[in-house]
């Protein structure tokens, strides 16, 4: 198990491993113990009463945040025609067919996110096994797979995150950055945490929402309760 360095435990000591902060003390605890020089994204960490190893409790989607992430996306699509002008008007970084593909079977990814439409599927599934351990490949699921790629590249653009259920029953997704002021953090969680709800399979048994953890790049957990579901501003 890797050290931690001074900065990480002089943080760590001010939070109570113990306790459960409500979402307004969360966000400030970990906008003030983030160790980092750098702006550091904050994450939360829902751990969830599922079995993902169950088909109908394998969770996966994807929401845009009322305030983005912070990070800027850079969005590549597969379309040809029409749809790759549309992709481009719409501030695509990167839009092509067959050479975008013969680009990444070389080994060249430059992007963070990937749109296709329908008819182009056939020939992105020969990259599937290079996009989908990066999870880059497009999925209609997702709403990654669309003929309206105008609108799915301005969400990705703006903040459009992807949560997943990990093999632990666990989703890890971007909040936002330190920088964010607590008010738009709280925004943020308050979808995600509506979202996950949402998304609760009809087979889970017991707890749902086990435990939420919010957390900086290089800084400690912060736990939350998760049982503050509203109102986070008027704790």
């Amino acid at each position: 198990m890797a050290k931690h360095g001074k900065k990480f435990r002089a943080a760590a000591e001010k939070v109570d491993s113990t306790q459960l902060y409500t979402p307004l003390q969360a966000m400030n605890l970990v906008k003030e113990v983030a160790p980092a020089k750098f702006d550091e994204t904050i994450e939360v960490h829902f751990r969830l009463g599922i079995d993902p190893r169950k088909a109908d409790q394998n969770i996966r989607g994807s929401i845009s945040l009322p305030n983005g992430t912070g990070k800027s996306v850079r969005v590549a699509v597969f379309a040809d025609g029409a749809k790759a002008e549309e992709a481009e008007q719409a501030g695509a970084d990167i839009v092509g067919a067959d050479e975008l593909i013969a680009q990444i079977q070389a080994g060249e990814i430059n992007f963070d996110a990937a749109i296709a439409t329908p008819n182009m599927m056939a020939k992105v599934g020969r990259i599937g096994k290079i996009l989908g351990p990066r999870g880059l490949m497009p999925n209609p699921k997702l709403g990654t797979v669309t003929m309206d790629v105008a609108k799915m590249v301005g969400e990705l653009k703006a903040g459009r995150v992807e949560y997943r259920a990990d093999r632990y029953g666990i989703c890890h997704v971007p909040l936002g950055k330190c920088s964010f002021e607590t008010e738009k953090l709280l925004e943020n969680y308050g979808a995600l945490l509506a979202e996950i709800l949402r998304v609760k399979p009809a087979s889970a048994k017991g707890k749902y929402i086990k435990s939420v953890v919010v957390s900086s790049t290089m800084g400690p957990g912060v736990k939350v309760d998760s049982s503050i579901q509203r109102d986070f501003m008027a704790e």
